[in-house]
């Protein structure tokens, strides 16, 4: 397949799981009928973020993967759509992982991917819930080719992008919750959001291939009343394998959004910068040290 229209649901959440359910699958259905070969949803979309403070009531928003699983299958196949889903993993009693759920468009869970690198920050104190990730930066084999899945504050390391990339990852996907602290003045707000663009327009550059990223969007109060809360900044967007924007969402509007991609130019495009050619993989042992003083 040359072209691939990818659809992108940025929405807004309530604490009422069912009803964000059935807003996602509404919009599945939408994109699906405007033609959308893959849907992407944002992370942790049954609910709100929870993560904002620590509090084990919040393991009632962990889920059964096959409960999980049969819900977004069905939708996959009916709608004939490849889904990448986010679900708070209930692997074990007292063993949960922020996992993305890959649905080929027969219905079948193509592979999924377990967050690896998680986050302990104050509004984002992931590490009380997750644990990290054991399954590797493995793409997912579809109908669609290969989809390099990660998962938000992945989204910041350049080696996660790169592993994908090195074993045949045709794009690189991220579910994210990410947003301002209202606090914040405007210009670090600015900031921020800039920086979050340009690290993965830079995945995107340094590997040759395209980078989905899907945010929520919408201001969630921190339950704990610790902070200001978080005021999560949409943006989503795809870029193309030379780091053009092809399309992005709105910073604070819920949106079902649409583009197309030409999966021809990844190859094109590696050809006039053939980095991975060049690379120097004799002289990088260093990026396995935590630090060289």
């Amino acid at each position: 397949m040359n072209r691939l229209k990818i659809g992108m649901v940025q929405h807004s959440f309530s604490s009422d799981v069912d009803f964000n359910r059935q807003r996602n699958i509404a919009a599945i259905e939408n994109l699906a009928d405007e033609g959308a070969d893959l849907v992407v949803l944002s992370e942790l979309h049954d609910s709100l973020y929870f993560c904002q403070c620590e509090d084990v009531e919040n393991f009632c928003y962990a889920v059964d993967p096959d409960e999980f699983a049969g819900i977004y299958s069905a939708v996959a196949a009916e709608n004939n759509v490849v889904i990448v889903a986010s679900a708070f993993e209930r692997r074990a009693p007292g063993l949960y992982h922020n996992t993305a759920m890959v649905f080929d468009s027969d219905g079948s869970l193509a592979g999924k991917y377990r967050k690896m690198h998680i986050p302990d920050d104050p509004g984002f104190y992931e590490k009380f819930y997750f644990t990290p990730g054991d399954l590797g930066f493995e793409p997912v084999k579809t109908s669609l080719g290969r989809l390099g899945v990660l998962v938000c504050w992945d989204q910041w390391y350049p080696e996660a992008a790169r592993l994908m990339a090195m074993k045949g990852a045709e794009m690189l996907i991220y579910p994210t919750a990410i947003g301002w602290n209202p606090d914040d003045p405007q210009d670090e707000k600015d900031r921020q959001r800039e920086a979050w663009i340009t690290i993965q327009r830079a995945h995107a550059v340094a590997n040759g291939i395209p980078v989905i990223s899907v945010n929520r969007v919408g201001f969630e109060e921190d339950p704990s009343g610790q902070t200001s809360g978080i005021d999560f900044w949409g943006s989503s967007f795809v870029a193309g394998p030379q780091g053009e924007i092809l399309i992005a969402g709105s910073s604070d509007s819920p949106e079902e959004i649409l583009t197309e991609i030409d999966c021809k130019r990844s190859e094109n495009v590696r050809q006039w910068w053939p980095f991975l050619r060049d690379r120097r993989i004799d002289a990088y042992g260093g990026l396995t040290s935590r630090f060289l003083d």
